[in-house]
């Protein structure tokens, strides 16, 4: 397959060959589906927690005699009955992350990314260099690009890119060694450096 290579006015630059061998028929769906449920997985945090009756503070004294004083019997203060006392069976600290093996997260990438460009959603520029930080600048590559919707830029890590992009809301910078299969999914349109996109390549190669 061949993609479009354009600058950042929009005007064609020459042809670009995909060298990672794509993915045909249903192949990698299953891995698709893994390695996003993984990622998802993978940003929780997991820190919800409650104090069992043993950890809440406060004394061990018995909060009146046992007979004699018409109430209900109580042993402690923090008895889970009683408010501010403990809790029973709540939360605790867990991790909840999940493991892929490596082959099975390449696998996931290449299917995603063969999905893209069939699609036509893959746009590959020459260079993003821009003149300055400047948000109506960077503004104005993605309309040369004819971009609307949310964008997912993979290009080599630049300072000036950086804070250009940042305030464009549905914009958002990975690198092609940071790049993952969640990513390829959740933009309308993925727009790729000539660099970046041979570093994923170097990823995918078989």
């Amino acid at each position: 397959m061949k993609l479009t290579v354009k600058d950042i006015q929009g005007q064609d630059q020459g042809a670009l060959e995909v060298r990672f061998p794509l993915v045909e028929g249903g192949r990698g769906t299953q891995a698709v589906h893994d390695a996003v449920v993984a990622y998802q997985a993978n940003q929780r945090m997991g820190t919800a927690c409650t104090k069992t009756m043993g950890e809440v503070a406060g004394t061990g004294k018995k909060p009146w005699r046992q007979k004699g004083t018409g109430r209900a019997r109580a042993g402690s203060f923090a008895s889970p009955l009683w408010r501010g006392g403990g809790v029973v069976f709540g939360p605790k600290p867990r991790d909840f992350g999940k493991k892929i093996s490596k082959s099975t997260r390449k696998l996931a990438l290449r299917k995603a990314l063969t999905e893209r460009l069939k699609a036509g959603d893959v746009v590959v520029v020459e260079d993003l260099k821009l003149t300055a930080p400047k948000t109506r600048e960077f503004a104005g590559v993605l309309a040369a690009l004819q971009l609307a919707g949310t964008t997912l830029v993979v290009a080599e890590p630049d300072a000036t890119l950086t804070l250009a992009a940042r305030n464009l809301a549905g914009v958002e910078l990975t690198t092609g060694e940071e790049l993952t299969t969640y990513q390829v999914l959740k933009f309308d349109k993925l727009l790729v450096t000539r660099g970046a996109f041979a570093k994923v390549e170097e990823r995918l190669a078989e």
